[in-house]
């Protein structure tokens, strides 16, 4: 995309700014009842409930929180990736709460316009604003950044032009989009919540995406002044407490990685997907995700080596990223019949396709940093009821021997990870217990819905925190 385009872009946003500004003001009508009520969308004898007070209602002002997430890579269900953010949003407005999202508007896997009006309406009290996104992220390291810097400014400025904001919402990687909501705050004069996903830069440096240092210097000071600039600090595993901590974070608030138990059904069989790929009676080890440079796939390639003379063994690869076009040409150069890659399937979709699975594969390249990660996958898995087949070590891999959900392998070992394959293959008994075992944690332990409950008092907190006597 040319630079020209985003002078278009801007030109068209402010076209349509009264549009907009009178479409907001026209949800606001539906949206309130009453003053202080917000409106309920499943409305009364319909499934509604009665919505609690927030503090702002305590303290008596109007109406609940109305949040602003500034994400470059939002996925909604019919897309792929994660869908964390969508169903914290989804549980805010179902508390009554409003989410405005800015989200970027080309694909993070192929840098792809995303089929997707410049605002869209999830459901009441929900929407999505599609901020201008430089393409072609996925050429090169510059054109990744310049996609970033594009976001950033643009996220910015029309952050700064949703009305009736109680609370600003960054999250990172990448960290550009970080400063758009920390700018956004500081302009509005609004709290900051700063979520850390990833430990970026660390983990850039460590696989070696970033080199050069004057970046990496730039990179440690932007997380240094988002991590000591926040009103309070969210990350999503354990292992990145110390980090954050450490790097000035002055108050930090753990909602780990989860998942939706009842989007999966482990009784089901996956049936269906085996018949259309010609996997019927095989032993499948499923992956879904990335195939990036952190993920490792090459390792899964060698355990295939592994695993030529077991014919009932199947590895399905699916997802895409950088690095998939090269698997494929070598597991097709090798004669690889037992790696099957598939292209990435929406969010929606991934229960039907672990349901065909007899295990599943979570995996990245053996770097230290990468010992603090929850994988969302892994939870996915075993929210699938099946037995996770883990070349991760640190906290994850904690939780999989803590519930007995799976089977381990040192990462970068193929031949280790073929033996632990072959392991689940040989006693699918076994296997299928792993499987109940995880299930039951993620029920109790990583539950998504309770997790929104606790990112909603959390929210409160910040925005309402309580008054001392």
């Amino acid at each position: 995309m040319r630079i020209g385009d985003f002078h278009l872009h801007v030109a068209d946003l402010q076209a349509a700014d009264d549009e907009f500004e009178a479409q907001q003001r026209a949800l606001d009508r539906q949206f309130w009842r009453g003053g202080a009520a917000w409106y309920n969308p499943l409305g009364p004898g319909a499934g509604g409930q009665a919505l609690r007070d927030s503090p702002l209602q305590a303290q008596g002002q109007l109406g609940l929180m109305h949040i602003l997430l500034i994400h470059q890579i939002f996925i909604r269900p019919q897309d792929a990736g994660g869908t964390r953010h969508y169903e914290f949003a989804r549980h805010l407005v179902r508390r009554g709460h409003r989410v405005t999202v800015i989200a970027g508007s080309r694909s993070y896997l192929t840098g792809e316009p995303i089929q997707a009006p410049k605002r869209e309406v999830i459901e009441p009290g929900f929407e999505i604003l599609r901020a201008f996104t430089l393409g072609g992220v996925h050429r090169n390291f510059l054109t990744r950044t310049l996609g970033f810097i594009s976001f950033m400014l643009s996220a910015a400025w029309l952050g700064l032009r949703v009305k009736g904001l109680d609370l600003i919402w960054g999250t990172s990687p990448p960290l550009f989009q970080g400063l758009s909501a920390w700018f956004v705050a500081r302009m509005r004069r609004l709290p900051f919540l700063f979520e850390v996903r990833d430990l970026w830069p660390y983990f850039a440096v460590a696989v070696g995406v970033l080199r050069q240092p004057l970046l990496i210097r730039l990179a440690e000071w932007a997380e240094r002044t988002l991590l000591r600039n926040a009103d309070r600090v969210l990350v999503n595993s354990p292992g990145f407490l110390d980090h954050v901590q450490s790097r000035g974070a002055r108050g930090v608030d753990l909602i780990p990685n989860g998942v939706d138990p009842q989007a999966f059904d482990p009784e089901a069989d996956g049936s269906e997907f085996r018949k259309a790929h010609g996997l019927e009676g095989k032993f499948l080890v499923v992956y879904t995700g990335a195939h990036g440079m952190s993920n490792d796939l090459d390792v899964a390639l060698e355990a295939a080596r592994h695993l030529r003379g077991d014919d009932e063994i199947r590895l399905v690869l699916i997802g895409d990223g950088k690095e998939k076009p090269r698997l494929v040409q070598e597991a097709e150069q090798e004669g690889l019949r037992n790696v099957l890659f598939l292209p990435p399937v929406p969010k929606a979709e991934i229960p039907r396709v672990l349901a065909a699975a007899d295990a599943c594969l979570a995996i990245l390249r053996p770097i230290e940093a990468y010992r603090t990660t929850y994988p969302n996958k892994v939870f996915d898995y075993m929210a699938a009821g099946k037995p996770v087949v883990l070349a991760i070590d640190g906290v994850i891999r904690e939780v999989v021997e803590r519930e007995s959900a799976g089977v381990a392998a040192p990462p970068g070992d193929g031949a280790a990870l073929a033996r632990a394959i072959r392991e689940l293959a040989a006693d699918r008994e076994a296997a299928a217990a792993m499987g109940r075992r995880g299930r039951a944690a993620v029920e109790t332990s990583f539950n998504r819905r309770r997790l929104a409950q606790e990112l909603e008092t959390l929210l409160e907190a910040i925005v309402a925190p309580p008054i001392s006597p």
